[in-house]
């Protein structure tokens, strides 16, 4: 077939005696005169490759012609061996190293290499035993020569069973549906399903098994590919500190959330919604109130506001026509910007926010900490919105935190993770998996001051300001949100809080909980205490 290569010369065996070409008469001396002998015909690699091609065409009738003694079962054993393996081709050839045949041991033993194509695809190496028979070499056969491990009694199968659900770990690779997990991961398994739909998908494992009879006792080869785990960000003991915290802390009509993020790496450490449910961690879209204070905020400082600059807090303040006022109308009169903040007074940050961020300076740094960003971590999330202001009053509103300012408790989290990281880092839950539709978003780093400065004024929040009666941890850092909607003179407000202590960044909320300094503040000490 192919011209340059030199037809292969047989491998001959050595006799005991010194045969000459095949078909003729040898003389050999012996005592009394001459004794005449026949050569055996061909060889025995030449013989191998007959039969192996007459298998590999399933002639069983060739095959059979070139085995000794013959089995009456012969070709039931082939043809069963097809049939139990499910094969829809199959190939048998002497291997071929290095473009040279693989050569016969002494005792006329030739290897073979079987290649199965079906319903499972194998490739093994088998043993042709040789002999001389009737001056011709001839196959030696035992079902052993099918493959090594048949013999009478014995078969080969493909079998299929359903294969297992894919696993999905927490961090330290323990199931996150392993009893005693708390139940909100079973809400983050339900949304890979919908991001990863294919990992998820029943479907049929087949493997070869080494039948005794009716019975199996050996399973000689799996199916390759079995569902690799997914691996998660989340922390278990981070999760299980956030699910205690939220234990007696909620009622059907004012459910809790809580998100809690590696800031240093954006890595999602904990998800807990109580009640279960609607996953309103990564679904829920709230106004985020005065958290967004800290948005406003890095606006304010890298357009020169220094935490230490004087400004006027009363505690009513008309902004295009709209009256703002402060929580309890309080009036905290001159103070510094810092002290603004800890308190968190409205009229100074809606007056700031209409006399120096106008343009769309604050949506610009709304966009650099993932406002308007899609979040992809792996599960469906929803994205911050930040809509450009129409007018004065609805800038105010927006740098406050209500007005069409929305948000999710993993937004809010993603936020305080980059005061404490330096940089807005997209929120990542499912490890070493390409997320479908995910596109590409590196970390945005924060101006230096503006890291500075925040990093001063969200401290003064639990130490001097509206959470400073609340027993946090030393070294928390956070800011308190009271976000009213609906209508009314009084209407109805979620319960913020957010923050973070080390490199753990963390938001709660408390669907219609009211004033942030009394119900998710108390819940976020929780959940630092329990990490202690």
């Amino acid at each position: 077939m192919y011209a340059h290569l030199q037809p292969e010369r047989p491998v001959r065996r050595r006799r005991k005696w010194p045969w000459v070409t095949a078909g003729l008469l040898v003389p050999l001396l012996a005592a009394g005169g001459v004794v005449w002998a026949l050569r055996t015909e061909g060889s025995v690699e030449e013989t191998a490759d007959r039969y192996l091609a007459a298998w590999s065409d399933q002639d069983y009738a060739t095959m059979r012609s070139l085995v000794a003694d013959p089995p009456a079962d012969f070709e039931t054993w082939h043809q069963r061996f097809r049939t139990d393996l499910k094969l829809t081709q199959a190939s048998f050839h002497r291997p071929r190293p290095n473009g040279i045949f693989a050569g016969t041991s002494d005792d006329g033993v030739v290897s073979f290499q079987a290649k199965l194509l079906g319903r499972m695809d194998w490739t093994y190496t088998g043993r042709l035993k040789l002999v001389e028979d009737g001056r011709a070499w001839k196959v030696a056969w035992t079902p052993a020569t099918i493959h090594p491990l048949l013999k009478k009694g014995r078969s080969l199968k493909t079998v299929t069973r359903q294969a297992d659900p894919v696993r999905v770990l927490a961090a330290d690779s323990t199931e996150l549906t392993e009893p005693g997990a708390p139940g909100s991961v079973q809400q983050l398994v339900e949304g890979m399903k919908q991001v990863f739909p294919d990992r998820f998908e029943k479907s049929d494992r087949a493997r070869i098994d080494l039948y005794e009879g009716n019975e199996p006792v050996e399973t000689v080869k799996e199916e390759e590919g079995a569902q690799r785990p997914i691996q998660t960000t989340i922390d278990l003991k981070v999760h299980r500190a956030g699910a205690r915290a939220l234990e007696g802390m909620y009622t059907p009509d004012k459910p809790v959330s809580l998100v809690a993020l590696r800031a240093s790496t954006g890595e999602i450490l904990a998800v807990v919604n109580a009640p279960g449910g609607f996953n309103r961690a990564l679904l829920g879209k709230y106004p985020p109130g005065s958290t967004f204070k800290v948005v406003t905020a890095s606006a304010l400082v890298a357009d020169g506001i220094e935490p230490g600059r004087q400004v006027r807090c009363p505690a009513e303040k008309n902004i295009g026509g709209f009256p703002f006022h402060n929580a309890g109308f309080e009036d905290f009169g001159t103070l510094s910007f810092r002290d603004a903040f800890a308190h968190s007074c409205n009229t100074t940050f809606g007056e700031l926010s209409v006399a120096r961020l106008n343009g769309g300076r604050l949506g610009e740094v709304a966009k650099s900490f993932g406002f308007g960003t899609p979040i992809t971590p792996g599960v469906p999330a929803v994205r911050a919105e930040y809509p450009d202001p129409k007018d004065d009053t609805d800038l105010a509103s927006a740098a406050i935190g209500q007005g069409r300012v929305l948000a999710s408790p993993l937004n809010m989290a993603s936020v305080a993770a980059a005061i404490a990281s330096g940089a807005w880092i997209p929120p990542r839950l499912v490890k070493d998996e390409r997320i479908p539709d995910a596109q590409p978003d590196e970390p945005r780093p924060l101006e230096k001051g503006v890291v500075e400065a925040l990093r001063t004024l969200m401290p003064a929040v639990v130490t001097d300001g509206t959470a400073h009666g609340v027993s946090f941890p030393s070294g928390t850092a956070g800011k308190t949100g009271t976000a009213e909607y609906g209508s009314g003179k009084e209407p109805p407000a979620h319960s913020w809080f957010i923050g973070y202590r080390g490199d753990v960044a963390f938001s709660v909320i408390v669907e219609g909980g009211g004033a942030g300094s009394a119900v998710a503040a108390p819940i976020a000490a929780r959940f630092l205490s329990n990490l202690s």
